[in-house]
C-alpha cells in the first residue's frame, strides 16, 4: 500500500510508479525468460503483420469549443436551496454516501431531474443497457428542457456503433466528447485492433474518473460506472460499490477537473469521430424509445423514489440526509496522459499516503484490485510497526472480475501478512435475490464482485473515489478522490467495511500454523502457506487453497503469474 517504511518521510512507492518490483523468490524462475520470448515474438508479430498506426490530429483541429462550467453564483433553484445552508455551515460541504445500487441510481436520476442548465457526465464505461438508458434518458429529457448537458466517456468501453448516444450526439443542447481514443474514428474492427497494437502506450492509459455534476451544485462521484451491474440489475454479476453524493462548494472543484478534461487537446467531439448520419427522425425514434424504456423498466429497477420530491425542496427541508462537514477533492490532470512523465505525482494518491502516514489508531483498505508490490509491504509493515491497525478489503479468485490483477496480487499476501497486516477477501457469495436491484453493498446478489474503492483513517476520514491501490491507478489512469473529514460519515462507512469482512460475506486469509502445515504433509495434501477461513451454513470452514474459484481461474492466475504485465496491472 501506500505508508511508508521507517526510512522514509513519507511514503514513496517506486513499484507503484510503474516500475517492476523486486518480487525474487514470490514468483516462477522462469518469468524473464518466458517474458523476452514474448517480447520478442509480439516484436516479431508486429513488424510482420502491421503498418504503424498515423498520428491523430489533436482534438483542437476539429470543431472543438472551449466551454466551462456554470458559475458557482449563478441562480438556480439548486443554488437557491444550497445557499443558507452553505452560509450555517462555512467552508463545509454536505454529503450522503450511497452504498446501495438503487440508491445510487435514483440519485444520478434526480441530479438530471434537478438540473435546471447544465448537467456535466465523465465516466470511464457507459453503457447502453437497462439501467444505461434510463440515465440516457433522463440526460436527453434534461436537453429537451433547455439543460446543456456535456458528457464524456473514455474511448475504451466506447463504441460508436452504439446508436443511442450517436443519436442523442445529434441534439443542439448535447454534446458528447470521447476521451483518448485509440480507435473510434474507424468502423473496422481490424483498424482498431491494429491501432491498439502498433501504440499500446497511448491504449493504456485511461481517464478511470467518474462523475455526474448538475448546474455546478451537486455532484455524485466514487466507484460506479454507468451499467446494470453497478446497480444491482444485473442478473449474473452485481458489483460492490460506494459513491457519494456531494453538494455545495467541493462541487465547484469537481467541475473544475471535468473542465480540465473536457477542454483536452485529446478529449475527442463525437462528431468528429463517429461516421454515423443521423435527422431529426433519428432522434425523435430515440427519444420514443427511451420514453417506452422508462415506461417498461424504472418501476422494475425502483429508479422513482428519490424524485418524488425535487432535491432542490429536500434541501430546503432537510430530508436529504446531508451530513455537512470539511471536505477535498482531489484529482489527476489530464497531463497525466497527454504528456506522460514518469516524475508525475499523482494528487489522489499523495494525499492518501500523508492521511495514512498520520494515522493513530486504523487504516481501512478496500481496492477491488489491490497490487501493492515490495514497497507498497514495506509501507504496511512501517504503519503496523507504529502499532496501527491496518485491516484490507479486496476480491477473492473467485469473486474478482479481472483475475490477471489477482495474479499480480497472490504473491504479496504472505508479505503482507507476515507485516501484521489483517487480509480479508470477498466471497463470490449467491444467495436469494440474486438480481433485485434493491440489493445493498454487501447484501444478496448474484455473482459478487467487490468495486468500491474507500479508505478510512482511524474511523474519522474517507478517502473516496475512482482510486485502486494498483501500478495502473498510480501511473496509468487518471483518478479522483473525495476527502471527507467527518466522523459520522466515516463511521458510516468503517460500518460497511465490518459488514464487508463479516464470515458469512467474506474469507479471513492468515498464514498456515506449523501444525497445519503438518497436518497437509502428512496426508500428502498440496502445501500452502495460507489458509482461508469463513462460515458456511453456519459452520466455520478451512480452506488450504483459493476457495470456489475452480481450476480454470487458478491455471489462469498461473499464466499470468509468468508474464511481465506487473506495471499494467
Amino acid at each position: 500500500m501506500d505508508v511508508s517504511d521507517s526510512s522514509m518521510q513519507s511514503l514513496n512507492i517506486p513499484a507503484l510508479k510503474g516500475q517492476q518490483p523486486d518480487t525474487a523468490g514470490s514468483k516462477a524462475t522462469g518469468s524473464s525468460a518466458v517474458s523476452r520470448g514474448i517480447r520478442l515474438a509480439a516484436v516479431a508479430l508486429t513488424a510482420l503483420v502491421l503498418t504503424a498506426c498515423a498520428t491523430r490530429p489533436p482534438a483542437t483541429a476539429f470543431d472543438h469549443p472551449v466551454t466551462h462550467a456554470l458559475s458557482a453564483t449563478a441562480e438556480t433553484p439548486l443554488r437557491a436551496a444550497l445557499a443558507p445552508k452553505e452560509a450555517a455551515h462555512p467552508g463545509e460541504s454536505g454529503v450522503l454516501l450511497l452504498p446501495t445500487g438503487t440508491e445510487a441510481l435514483q440519485a444520478r436520476i434526480a441530479l438530471a431531474r434537478a438540473a435546471t442548465k447544465t448537467l456535466d457526465m465523465q465516466y470511464y464505461i457507459a453503457e447502453e443497457d437497462n439501467t444505461g438508458k434510463l440515465l440516457l434518458g433522463a440526460a436527453l429529457y434534461a436537453a429537451d428542457r433547455g439543460v446543456k448537458v456535456r458528457m464524456l466517456v473514455d474511448d475504451l468501453n466506447f463504441k460508436d456503433i452504439d446508436q443511442i448516444m450517436a443519436a442523442l450526439n445529434s441534439h443542439d443542447n448535447i454534446d458528447i466528447r470521447v476521451f483518448n481514443p485509440f480507435g473510434s474514428a474507424t468502423r473496422s474492427f481490424g483498424e482498431r485492433t491494429r491501432n491498439l497494437l502498433t501504440n499500446v502506450d497511448h491504449f493504456t492509459r485511461r481517464m478511470h474518473n467518474k462523475a455526474m455534476i448538475s448546474d455546478n451544485q451537486i455532484a455524485i462521484i466514487g466507484g460506479r460506472n454507468l451499467g446494470d451491474e453497478y446497480f444491482s440489475a444485473s442478473p449474473t454479476i452485481q458489483f460492490r460499490d460506494l459513491d457519494a453524493f456531494v453538494a455545495g462548494p467541493v462541487t465547484h472543484e469537481i467541475s473544475a477537473s471535468f473542465d480540465d478534461y473536457w477542454n483536452s487537446s485529446i478529449a475527442y467531439p463525437l462528431r468528429a469521430l463517429n461516421k454515423q448520419k443521423f435527422d431529426p427522425a433519428d432522434l425523435d425514434k430515440t427519444r420514443a424509445d427511451l420514453r417506452q424504456h422508462w415506461k417498461d423498466q424504472a418501476d422494475p429497477l425502483n429508479a422513482k423514489p428519490l424524485n418524488a420530491t425535487p432535491l432542490s425542496q429536500q434541501i430546503t427541508q432537510e430530508s436529504l440526509g446531508l451530513t455537512w462537514a470539511r471536505t477535498e477533492f482531489k484529482a489527476d490532470s489530464p497531463i497525466k496522459i497527454e504528456h506522460p512523465d514518469p516524475d508525475y505525482k499523482s494528487p489522489p494518491l499523495d494525499r492518501l499516503i500523508e492521511l495514512s502516514n498520520e494515522a493513530r489508531s486504523g487504516v481501512l483498505i478496500v481496492s477491488p484490485y489491490f497490487v501493492p508490490h515490495d514497497e507498497g509491504v514495506k509501507a504496511l509493515a512501517a504503519i503496523t510497526g507504529k502499532g496501527v491497525k491496518v485491516e484490507i478489503l479486496t476480491n477473492s479468485l473467485a469473486a474478482t472480475d479481472a483475475v490477471a490483477v489477482q495474479a499480480g496480487y497472490a504473491p504479496y499476501r504472505v508479505p503482507m501478512l507476515k507485516a501484521g497486516v489483517d487480509l480479508y477477501e470477498l466471497k463470490p457469495v449467491i444467495a436469494e435475490g440474486a438480481g433485485q436491484p434493491r440489493a445493498g453493498l454487501f447484501g444478496s446478489q448474484s455473482r459478487a464482485s467487490l468495486h468500491a474503492k474507500a479508505y478510512v483513517i482511524d474511523r474519522s476520514i474517507l478517502v473516496i473515489g475512482s482510486m485502486n491501490l494498483d501500478p495502473r491507478s498510480a501511473s496509468l489512469n487518471t483518478e479522483l478522490v473525495l476527502i471527507v473529514y467527518n466522523k459520522q460519515i466515516a463511521g458510516a462507512a468503517a460500518e460497511l467495511f465490518d459488514r464487508g469482512i463479516a464470515p458469512a460475506t467474506a474469507y479471513r486469509v492468515e498464514l498456515a500454523s506449523p501444525a497445519v502445515l503438518a497436518g497437509l504433509r502428512n496426508t500428502g495434501s498440496p502445501m500452502s502457506p495460507l489458509i482461508w477461513t469463513t462460515e458456511e451454513n453456519g459452520q466455520v470452514r478451512t480452506y488450504n487453497f483459493d476457495p470456489q474459484a475452480g481450476l480454470y481461474r487458478n491455471l489462469l492466475t498461473g499464466l499470468f503469474m509468468l508474464l511481465p504485465v506487473d506495471s499494467q496491472l
